[in-house]
């Protein structure tokens, strides 16, 4: 069947913020999917609240609303929009949430709006449990045997029901098993079950017989209107059931299935398609698999693009979000063709002659109290795939890629005794973030297949594997020599030169020098959907030690642009933001080489760039594309500087090999993080820095302390997203960050110096991009943070243009950014810190490179930055920029009274992270980041736009109801005017005894109420902390008092966003929030799309420079 001709405009909705269980892999499929619904020449109408996202780039869609995705805003949108259809299988549950409240609300009949993708009856059938038990059932398959609850009573009758624990707790409607988990007694019931009924939309949980120790498949199907069916990937974990699959290594294909088991797999998984009545697009499928018996259950589905269906696209390149959103406009699997063959319809199945293998990357040093226990709540913050020839090359890849101390095999040290075995086989029975190389570990001190088997419930064929490592590497450590043979058995099992130079005792460089005088290379094969049985037009690459490459020679000069790796919390979708932009702009002029190792992202889509190497972000392994490409054709470059700190680390051995570094030197790059150096920097351009110095010891670090006074800001060199970074008040603060920094594996000095400053309490503190080519400055954007210095600008809501700078003090910031980026050699991008306080403008720091904000300013400025700084990069100037309408005449320093007002919010993820007795961690913010994402508001005021941040992050303040204030001594002047307001507003104020005094002294009404530690009253007077688990408070503000968490504020942190209320923990964000709470009373929330903003912005500048011209 053809296009629809009745559809001709589609609203697609986004998966919002980046959160843990919905990332980027959502913006991954939105974009596909919009671009391909514009060439068929659809309208696109977008909605979605993350301003990081490609698909928020004004080309993307025809018209992109960066709003809240609330029925409200969505009805508004509907009605100026007048869609025809509305696509919601492409945001995530976000997205899947959205459509079906617009259809309880009846906002698509009311407009004529049909739902597409999946309609309203499959979408209920797939993710309500009850609903798609009864589904399973028809299509003569099984699931755990489960009782549904909605109450806790009936949560203890159900676990009676089903013979006890331990049981399964699973909400409906919701994403990344938020809210689910094991229960093993009736407390964990309680806790498990009080999380889960909250997180659920319907509130309501399945309690699921445990089918724990099963092994666990997935698979990604997709099916059309003529009931055509295609099996895309399957996907096999490696932990068997009871550890969320976004937290388990996975494998595609799967490797311990028979041919019957994996037949009866796709025969129960089409059937459930059909009785679903996914007719338009692709879901997923997890199954479990009893490894004694092989009963086979169905755990759930997904009738939407999921996390999975990223990682099958580009384990296939069988592109699941292009292929799904021609299917919701008319296109049936035959007439779509395959795009890396060309000569094969999207009903071919693909076929995989080689192993994908992804890792997921964890935070928890983010999170200390958290329970680093891995269960059914998803909790990883990151992934990378790796693909090679055999299972034990795509592991060894994937767990190298990860990037992060410890995260590969290694075989230092003696190998374990006897006693430190049995401690790593205890040890290895709870699922953990470093279990696979405890695992490795045990292997290497002997433990059996059986007895890890016993420990782990892994599958043997996995564990046999493990061994084969072993073996591998034993065989490398004893070899007389390091023979062609030996060396060439090792890289064929994913050993890199580090490894085997820690066996061998001898360095990396060395076995690099040996490997090539061998004339050992790795060779690049192509994805190709099809085993090589026909011919593939795309280069989509991944290394392995085989015969013959598949890169094909090329006339065009080539730019190798290396992305950023897994994301984690401080390296994240913005920077791969960036690298798509290089892509994009410089694919006119060069030919565009990408590698990197996330499955979730942009940058690896194949489309994007001309060629794609599948590889992780290591020096070996880049420099071995690098040479691939040399022998290709020319290589012009290399680009490091837009991926943040991973490939940031490598340029300075990347140059001393011989690779040309586009843009900013690493020798600059390096000037920026040297304490002494950068101090030359400002000294000669005459700025001041907070009072600072550098320790290599304790002893240095008490000293350096002793002579620029507390409080200080304390942090390791070489971090992105604050890791490690705190503000310490008094000299025990200080030796208490040492004793934890020199528990870390390699020490607190492992990559340099300690570097100390002075901190500037009560600073306003601004962040400043901007491009520079060595002669001219171009501002980018100015913002000013919401919250003072001291919390992370990752974490901190931040204004753009800024609220209280005025025309001078932005000039006097445009100066000292030029004196800066001159100073230190920058070509291209720059980010800079500056600190405000007394009328003395201080620099915080200055980093050379594509920041986290630069997403948001180019969506708040019509710029796009990150495509400027790479024509910059390679050798074109400002002046050209402009005159190719690429920069605008005015820049940043130039404000537009009547521009939008622009607010950054950040989102946290502390309901994911709990502590081993089920409390929050702790929410105060500080110098360390801690979000993994953001939303933008956008609006012709701040308080609107601010509104609506808080709408998109947090689900909105409330207008009225009981407001609870506990503050820090130095606040309490502070917090008087804004609680009047609140009270005025009709809040009823609730305070600690402190606060509520001086509230009641200043004429507010406030009533004291019981802190935790003072316990209930003598007539059973509740404490806060139980007023606020009860539902009595919808609003708390709470400042922390000085250093480290006080028992009193944790207890009322973690209470309330326990409960899902919002908290305000700092006195501007206080101020700031009444201001949005007006403004939501003014009425509801006007939209606008930045296409519109975007004209209305053109318009004025060229009514100014015709009023110009005839001046």
């Amino acid at each position: 069947m053809p296009l629809r001709p009745d559809i001709r405009s589609v609203l697609v909705i986004g998966s919002g913020p980046i959160v843990i269980g919905q990332a980027c892999e959502f913006d991954y499929s939105g974009t596909q999917a919009c671009r391909v619904l514009r060439g068929e020449g659809i309208r696109v109408i977008l909605v979605n609240s993350n301003p990081a996202t490609i698909m928020t780039d004004p080309d993307v869609a025809d018209a992109t609303y960066v709003e809240p995705i609330t029925t409200e805003v969505l009805t508004s949108i509907i009605a100026r929009e007048r869609p025809d259809a509305l696509l919601p299988t492409l945001g995530g549950q976000t997205g899947l949430n959205a459509a079906m409240s617009l259809v309880e609300a009846g906002v698509l009949d009311d407009y004529g709006v049909e739902l597409i993708g999946a309609d309203a009856t499959a979408i209920s059938a797939g993710e309500d449990r009850e609903q798609f038990k009864r589904v399973v059932e028809r299509c003569g398959a099984q699931v755990a045997r489960s009782v549904i609850a909605r109450t806790m009573s009936q949560c203890h009758e159900a676990v009676a029901a089903l013979g006890g624990y331990p049981v399964v707790v699973r909400p409906s409607f919701t994403m990344g098993g938020l809210g689910s988990g094991i229960a093993r007694d009736a407390a964990d019931l309680e806790r498990i079950c009080g999380q889960g009924l909250e997180a659920s939309r319907t509130t309501e949980v399945l309690l699921e017989e445990s089918i724990l120790g099963w092994k666990e498949y997935e698979l990604e199907l997709m099916r059309d209107k003529a009931d055509n069916v295609v099996v895309v990937c399957s996907i096999e974990n490696v932990d068997p059931v009871g550890v969320h699959t976004g937290d388990s290594i996975t494998v595609a294909p799967a490797l311990t299935l028979t041919d019957r088991e994996m037949q009866r797999l796709r025969d129960i998984g089409i059937a459930v398609i059909r009785e679903v009545g996914v007719d338009t697009g692709g879901c997923n499928i997890q199954f479990a698999v009893d490894p004694a018996s092989g009963r086979i259950i169905v755990i759930e589905m997904n009738p939407r693009v999921s996390r999975s269906s990223a990682l099958a696209s580009k384990a296939t390149g069988f592109p699941i979000a292009k292929i799904a959103a021609r299917l919701a406009v008319g296109y049936t699997l035959d007439e779509i063709p395959n795009d890396i063959t060309g000569s094969t319809p999207a009903s071919f199945e693909p076929t995989l002659d080689y192993v994908v293998v992804k890792v997921p990357r964890f935070a928890f040093e983010k999170f200390r109290s958290a329970d680093p226990t891995l269960t059914t709540t998803m909790k990883s913050v990151g992934e990378a795939m790796a693909i090679g020839r055999s299972f034990t090359e795509a592991l060894q890849k994937a767990m190298r890629s990860i990037d992060k101390k410890g995260a590969a095999f290694h075989w230092d040290g003696p190998r374990p005794d006897a006693a430190g075995t049995a401690a790593l086989l205890e040890s290895i029975r709870v699922p953990g973030e470093h279990r696979l190389v405890d695992l490795q570990q045990a292997v290497r001190g002997g433990a059996t297949v059986e007895r890890l088997h016993e420990a782990t419930g892994i599958d043997p064929w996995f564990l046999d594997q493990m061994v084969l490592l072993q073996e591998v590497a034993e065989a490398v450590a004893a070899a007389p020599a390091l023979s062609a043979q030996v060396l060439a058995e090792a890289k064929r099992h994913g050993f890199s030169d580090r490894q085997v130079g820690a066996l061998r005792g001898i360095g990396e460089d060395t076995v690099r020098e040996i490997r090539h005088a061998y004339g050992l290379r790795p060779v690049y094969k192509t994805v190709d959907t099809c085993a090589a049985e026909f011919a593939a037009r795309t280069p989509y690459h991944y290394s392995s030690y085989d015969m013959e490459t598949e890169v094909a020679p090329r006339e065009r000069e080539a730019v190798i642009i290396l992305g950023s790796g897994p994301n984690r919390i401080g390296q994240g979708i913005e920077f791969d933001y960036s690298c798509v932009h290089a892509a994009l702009a410089l694919a006119g002029r060069y030919e565009t080489v990408m590698v990197n190792c996330n499955p979730e992202t942009v940058s690896t889509d194949y489309d994007v760039s001309d060629r794609l190497y599948f590889e992780p972000l290591t020096f070996e392994d880049v420099m071995e594309v690098y040479e691939a490409e040399r022998i290709a054709g020319p290589v012009a470059g290399m680009i490091v500087q837009l991926g943040g700190q991973t490939p940031l680390s490598l340029a300075a051995r990347l140059k001393a090999a011989g690779v040309p570094v586009l843009g900013t030197s690493p020798e600059a790059i390096d000037a920026a993080e040297d304490r002494q150096a950068f101090g030359v920097v400002l000294e000669s351009a005459g700025l001041p820095a907070p009072a600072h110095g550098t320790a290599r010891s304790d002893e240095q670090a008490l000293a350096v302390a002793g002579r620029i006074g507390f409080p200080l800001l304390v942090r390791p060199s070489y971090v992105l997203g604050g890791r490690g970074m705190e503000i310490v008040y008094d000299a025990d603060g200080l030796t208490d960050y040492l004793r934890r920094a020199g528990a870390e594996p390699g020490g607190a000095c492992a990559d340099g110096p300690l570097l100390i400053d002075r901190f500037l309490d009560d600073a306003v503190e601004i962040d400043v991009d901007a491009l520079y080519d060595g002669s001219e400055l171009f501002l980018g954007g100015v913002m000013e943070h919401i919250e003072e210095a001291g919390i992370h600008s990752g974490d901190s809501a931040c204004v753009l243009p800024p609220m209280s700078l005025s025309d001078a003090e932005i000039e006097r910031i445009r100066r000292s950014t030029r004196a800066i980026a001159d100073g230190v050699g920058v070509r291209g991008l720059i980010n800079i810190q500056f600190a405000l306080m007394s009328d003395t403008l201080y620099v915080i720091e200055a980093n050379p490179r594509a920041s986290r904000t630069v997403p948001f300013v180019s969506k708040a400025t019509g710029v796009q930055l990150a495509k400027a700084a790479a024509l910059l990069m390679a050798g074109q100037s400002i002046a050209s920029l402009r005159a190719a309408g690429l920069l605008p005449q005015e820049d940043a320093a130039v404000t537009d009274p009547y521009d939008p007002i622009a607010v950054k919010e950040a989102v946290l993820p502390f309901r994911r992270f709990r502590t081993p007795t089920g409390r929050i961690v702790d929410t105060v913010l500080g110098p360390e980041m801690r979000s993994t994402g953001e939303v933008m508001g956008y609006d012709v005021d701040f308080p609107r736009a601010f509104a609506k941040s808080q709408v998109s992050a947090y689900g909105g303040l409330p207008a009225e109801g009981t407001l609870f204030v506990s503050v820090a001594d130095r606040d309490k002047r502070a917090i008087i005017l804004p609680v009047a307001r609140l009270a005025e507003l009709g809040f009823t104020v609730l305070a600690t005894t402190g606060t509520a005094q001086v509230l009641r002294r200043n004429g507010i009404p406030a009533t004291p109420v019981r802190k935790v530690s003072q316990g209930r009253g003598a007539h059973g007077e509740q404490t806060i902390v139980e007023l606020i688990e009860s539902g009595a408070v919808d609003m708390v503000v709470n400042t922390p008092k000085g250093q480290g968490a006080r028992a009193d504020g944790y207890s009322i942190r973690a209470a309330t966003t326990s409960a899902g209320r919002p908290i305000i923990t700092t006195v501007q964000e206080l101020q700031a929030a009444v201001q949005a709470l007006e403004a939501q009373l003014r009425g509801p929330f006007h939209v606008r799309s930045l296409q519109e903003h975007g004209a209305d912005r053109i318009s004025r500048r060229e009514s100014a420079a015709r009023r110009e011209a005839r001046a």
